[in-house]
């Protein structure tokens, strides 16, 4: 499932489609921030989830220094894959203003940043490698 950001014209920040992310919280590990994101982000609870061994950092654009504390210069994403129980429609934050379930193909193609479908793809292999190993 993709969620699409809203467009912030503010930071020059046009809407556009990624997984859910988000921030580690004061006492917060990245597992722990990872479920609490993906449950404010689209309301729904994690069975199970796996860290995947991947990350990538990306620099923070000037126009969105404003949103991070002083002297954070780059944003690094830690990768899960979450398998949620139960699934139906999302209930999405105030971050967001559309969600879509996806084949990876159309996901693909959806996704701006090459993070995002990296992050993606690595995503695709874990569960192609956790099926052929059934």
């Amino acid at each position: 499932m993709l969620v699409r950001r809203v467009a912030n014209p503010d930071l020059g920040l046009e809407a556009f489609w990624q997984g859910v992310t988000g921030g580690l919280e004061e006492g917060e590990d990245l597992e722990q921030a990872a479920m609490r994101e993906l449950t404010e982000e689209t309301g729904f609870v994690t069975a199970t989830r796996e860290q995947l061994k991947y990350s990538y950092s990306f620099p923070i654009q000037e126009e969105w220094c404003e949103m991070y504390p002083p002297k954070v210069e780059q944003i690094v994403e830690h990768v899960f894959v979450a398998f949620v129980a139960g699934l139906g429609e999302p209930t999405l934050s105030m971050e967001h203003d559309m969600w879509q379930w996806c084949t990876l193909d159309q996901a693909l193609r959806l996704l701006t940043y090459p993070g995002n479908i990296q992050a993606l793809e690595r995503c695709a292999d874990y569960l192609n490698s956790r099926s052929s190993k059934r």
